[in-house]
């Protein structure tokens, strides 16, 4: 979210977060991911400990996840590292959230190719289904967030939400997979372009046609 601030301690946050602990599964991936790391570099871990904190909380509460102050303070009593080292990580990365948010993290791309290519109708059309930046609908659904660039600048105008891209988007089609979403289906993932698969050019190739048939070398024309 833009705010990177951490929720507020408080004793409700404690007396839901104060407890956390990995469940059976996770304590078992993040032993794991510790020992990938030499010894005396155990904390480099601190980064995919903290996403999948992030997960298991998702899963408690049937949201994307985000990190309460205890959980990153567990995070750091099992890395042996101060609270504060954590929590630089935490805010700096787009990727944690700090703050509570919906069943679906809408994370739209404002950056100059996705602008040029239409975001702000993006964005709009978010707003008409009630949805602001930084803030969760009332349902409980959607939280947006606008965001730089997530490197699909060849299929703008994209949005992210949770851990899948959706691209080549229109107001339309954004509908269309917000709808999907909220009916508890999976839209299709990637480019909404019809006939097109990833990021090739859309119609037919306009550059180094003969590298379609053959393995042209155009060296000697350069």
């Amino acid at each position: 979210m833009s705010d990177r601030h951490p929720e507020p301690d408080s004793p409700e946050l404690r007396a839901r977060w104060g407890g956390f602990a990995w469940s059976p599964v996770n304590a078992d991936k993040a032993r794991e991911i510790i020992a990938r790391y030499p010894a005396g570099r155990q904390r480099s871990a601190v980064m995919p400990l903290l996403d999948l904190a992030q997960r298991q909380v998702g899963a408690e509460t049937n949201t994307q996840g985000w990190l309460p102050l205890p959980v990153m303070e567990y995070v750091a009593k099992q890395l042996e590292m101060p609270v504060i080292r954590v929590l630089e990580v935490a805010s700096f990365y787009m990727m944690y959230n700090l703050q509570p948010v919906g069943r679906f993290h809408v994370q739209v791309c404002g950056t100059t190719p996705c602008m040029l290519r239409g975001s702000d109708d993006i964005m709009a059309a978010c707003k008409v289904r009630g949805m602001h930046l930084g803030h969760t609908t009332n349902d409980g659904l959607f939280t947006l967030t606008e965001v730089e660039c997530m490197g699909n600048c060849a299929s703008a105008p994209m949005v992210q939400i949770n851990d899948d891209n959706y691209e080549d988007l229109t107001p339309g089609t954004l509908n269309h997979v917000l709808d999907e979403l909220a009916a508890g289906r999976q839209p299709k993932t990637g480019t909404q372009l019809p006939g097109r698969h990833t990021v090739e050019p859309v119609g037919a190739l306009s550059t180094l046609t003969a590298m379609a048939e053959a393995n042209h070398d155009y060296r000697g024309q350069w």
